[in-house]
């Protein structure tokens, strides 16, 4: 039997895997099916002609891409396909007009159809689409456009931001201009009506011309404040499709056209019916209007993150050139370029210290309060702030490349991405609207034909009440705000979401595996004691090692010159150096033979044991001694290790308390694994793995049913982070491992897997509860609108009530997702988790 695997377009939800899977069910020689949604592919077992799976899924409405078709099948244990190529790219456009799930629907199916889309997602909360693929920008453009919506490639990512923020603004202004208008004409038709005033129409009396004139009046109103909604439903109507703008422009519409019927010829309805309802159109617009006015300003609050970022960036640099120094647009920097930056300025591109000494505050990039020393050799960041001092810097990334715009650009397609919570939202909004115009109709005909006197006027009440209280505006807002808000809170604290699914399944790990090196550790060596023979003090112990280790470059001559500096011990000079590998270095001082070492080397010298006991206790602490001696005395005893970093044991401690099991993993001996983790309070240690086995050690933990979290430097430990379910990658400066894992850390602190745990946890119970209030609020609402209490209660709802109720829905959920703006982790300044 073989197995053919085809490249598909367009297939988006559940429902579509169906009907892929019973269209080529259907063709003959299959055995089975399997489609990939990640990697748009449909891989198919059996005989099958490979003609007739094409034509099969066409006819299904797919279309189906076949570079090689004359290729034979891949053998049956050959790997999938890759989900990119070499030649795809992220393309992002800027889309207009659209306003309910449906329109995001509508949008990503169109975008998947496009031949050489990958992967495509619409954002509602800031009118953006992502697409990964091979495609040009003008068919994707042209793929929207053919939709019924605007859109535009986005180029300039700064430019395209401050564009949309004067958009949003104006388009606020015009909202609000089209309120004031819709209302003020609405408002006293029904306060007339509320207050006794007549709302019945009797020929030729002069009832009948002024409701003339206030049809006039109320159909100017649907042409001017509430124009977009027809024109949306206009252009939704000739691609076939339907949306928000269709059911107001369909309710609206109605209301106002059996008015004017009333109006024109009352005497084609009975007495009872000739009520007219203008002030439903007028009332209803101007409170959508409103309400979209209000969900814009609260939504403008959700880019916050990412206005601050894109404000870090300096306008301009002081270079440094042959005739002098220049201020200059950052833009004109060049790689290799010289720059200075005086205190309290902004450091404008990333780039290495060549001369001065500072502290740069990183709280921006790192989410951590305390400055970071830079002197020569140092890296810095675009972005970050200068301390006191002056450096001169060589530009090494510039533009694009540095830092700070790769973290925006993480943070931008982040804000765009599903969670896949979110995609319960996308399965019911490819069939919401076409339910809820059934709905409506089959209303309308239920009170036509059963309902009380005069049925006309109750069949449009219902019916219109139906299509203005459905309207989707909640549910496609539901996941986005929350994932553009949480991603934000998440950047600001140096937590940079890379994929959307990481984004949910952080809030259900059970288990975080820590590589120790780096991680738990500081990843350098140090000295953690000095331990002086009887007759010697540690200053002159520490003295001697560092005079001995100030001509080698190993990691742990260092880590001992450090610590002599620490103290402001000065070193001797010496002669005769020698250094030999893997045993210690040995030098002449003052005509004494001075080794440091290790104690097999000494043996092997023929010295004398000394500190033995002192040596096994700084073992047992994880500590390599090394031996100082004199001649042939031992005369002190030095205490080196890979210190554990200052907060490790109060996150992982944080970890814990969540019921989390903490795993430490790394290829130390067992003795200095175990040291480590009592220190740090480790669950559970793997000691002597090699670096190509930690990614079957998380395997076995997710064998045993558990959600498995890898932390690591996002190199040495990509298969790892590539198995666990979340992978973590420790970000240092600038040097961040962005493509290694599902969430990098930028700072080197473990409270970040903390509190990206914690956020997760916020954002998903937060979707939870716009998700719920929002189907709950169609659930109930849809029933209420079409009568249901009636025949209890004698109760109708008015559709300026519906119109109202469906305004008050979007800005709840905005105003809920950006809750989230205040949220703290608990253990970050007494927030909570």
């Amino acid at each position: 039997m073989n197995s053919q695997t085809l490249a598909i377009h367009g297939a988006t939800c559940q429902h579509c895997v169906r009907t892929i899977e019973k269209a080529l069910g259907a063709v003959a020689g299959v055995r089975e099916v399997h489609v990939d949604l990640q990697q748009q592919s449909v891989t198919v077992d059996g005989d099958a002609d490979r003609g007739a799976l094409r034509a099969a899924l066409e006819d299904a409405g797919y279309a189906a891409e076949d570079d090689e078709p004359d290729a034979p099948p891949p053998p049956p244990d050959s790997p999938p396909p890759p989900a990119d190529r070499d030649d795809d790219q992220d393309l992002s456009l800027s889309v207009t007009g659209a306003h309910c799930a449906s329109c995001v629907r509508t949008i990503e199916d169109a975008l998947h159809a496009v031949p050489g889309v990958r992967q495509a997602s619409m954002n509602l909360a800031n009118h953006t689409a992502r697409v990964r693929g091979s495609a040009r920008p003008d068919d994707l453009v042209r793929a929207v456009q053919s939709a019924g919506y605007d859109a535009a490639p986005v180029r300039d990512p700064a430019r395209a931001e401050e564009d949309r923020e004067e958009q949003e603004r104006q388009l606020y202004r015009k909202l609000v201009r089209q309120t004031s208008v819709a209302l003020a004409v609405g408002l006293p038709i029904m306060l007339w009506g509320w207050f006794g005033g007549t709302m019945t129409v009797e020929a030729g009396t002069a009832s009948q011309w002024g409701w003339g004139a206030v049809s006039v009046v109320t159909f100017l109103m649907l042409a001017f404040p509430g124009r977009h909604f027809f024109v949306g439903a206009w252009k939704a109507f000739r691609h076939h499709n339907a949306n928000m703008d269709t059911l107001i422009a369909v309710g609206t519409g109605a209301a106002w056209g059996y008015s004017t019927l009333v109006v024109i010829a009352p005497g084609l309805l009975p007495e009872m019916a000739r009520h007219v309802y203008f002030e439903a159109s007028p009332m209803i617009i101007g409170l959508v209007n409103l309400g979209l006015a209000l969900e814009l300003r609260a939504r403008g609050k959700t880019g916050a993150a990412v206005k601050r970022l894109l404000n870090l960036g300096a306008k301009t640099a002081r270079r440094l050139d042959d005739d002098g120094e220049h201020d200059v647009p950052v833009e004109h920097i060049q790689v290799d370029d010289r720059l200075r930056v005086r205190p309290g300025e902004t450091i404008a591109v990333d780039g290495e210290v060549l001369e001065g000494d500072s502290e740069v505050d990183e709280s921006m990039l790192t989410g951590e309060p305390w400055p970071v020393a830079k002197a020569e050799g140092d890296t810095v960041a675009a972005g970050t702030l200068n301390g006191s001092g002056t450096l001169v810097y060589r530009a090494t990334r510039v533009g694009a490349d540095t830092a700070l715009a790769r973290i925006i650009d993480l943070v931008k397609k982040a804000q765009g991405a599903k969670p896949p919570i979110g995609r319960l939202a996308d399965t019911v909004a490819g069939v919401f609207v076409p339910t809820i115009l059934l709905i409506a109709v089959a209303t309308a005909l239920i009170w036509y034909n059963v309902g009380p006197q005069p049925v006309a006027a109750y069949m449009v009440v219902a019916s219109v009440t139906v299509l203005i209280i459905a309207c989707p505006c909640a549910l496609g807002l539901a996941t986005p705000m929350s994932v553009m808000v949480a991603v934000g809170k998440a950047a600001e604290s140096g937590i940079l979401i890379r994929q959307d699914a990481a984004l949910q399944t952080a809030a259900e790990l059970d288990t975080v595996v820590l590589d120790k090196t780096g991680t738990i550790t500081e990843g350098r060596p140090s000295v953690t004691r000095v331990i002086a023979a009887e007759g010697q003090d540690e200053d002159t112990v520490l003295r001697l090692a560092a005079s001995l280790e100030a001509g080698s470059e190993h990691p742990l001559a260092r880590a001992i010159l450090d610590a002599a500096g620490e103290r402001g011990l000065k070193t001797a000079p010496v002669s005769d150096f020698r250094a030999l590998n893997g045993k210690g270095v040995s030098a002449r001082q003052d005509g004494a033979l001075l080794r440091l070492g290790n104690r097999r080397w000494l043996d092997e010298e023929g010295v004398a044991p000394g500190l033995e006991e002192a040596a096994r206790r700084l073992s047992e602490e994880a500590a390599t001694p090394l031996f100082l001696t004199r001649d042939d005395t031992v005369i002190g005893v030095l205490g080196v290790a890979d210190r554990i970093k200052a907060d490790a044991a109060e996150a992982i401690a944080r970890l814990r308390d969540r019921d989390i099991q903490v795993v430490m993993i790394t290829g130390d001996i067992q003795a200095t694994a175990d040291a480590i983790a009592r220190q740090a309070g480790v669950d559970r240690v793997l000691a002597e793995v090699l670096p190509e086995d930690k990614a079957r050690e998380v395997e076995k933990l997710q064998h045993q049913g558990r959600k498995v979290a890898m932390v690591g430097d996002g190199i040495n430990d990509a298969p790892a982070l590539a198995q666990a379910d979340v992978g973590f990658a420790i970000g240092t400066g600038t040097d961040v491992a962005i493509e290694s894992a599902s969430i990098t850390l930028m700072s080197g602190s473990l409270h970040g897997v903390a509190d990206a745990m914690a956020i997760s946890r916020a954002t998903l119970r937060n979707i939870k509860q716009n998700l719920f209030g929002a189907f709950v609020y169609n659930s109930l609402g849809v029933p209420v609108a079409a009568g249901l209490l009636y025949p209890f209660t004698g109760w109708l709802l008015s559709p300026v009530i519906a119109g109202a109720a469906m305004s008050l829905s979007s800005v709840t959920v905005v105003s809920n997702a950006n809750r989230l703006r205040l949220f703290k982790p608990r253990g970050r300044k007494g927030g909570r988790s």
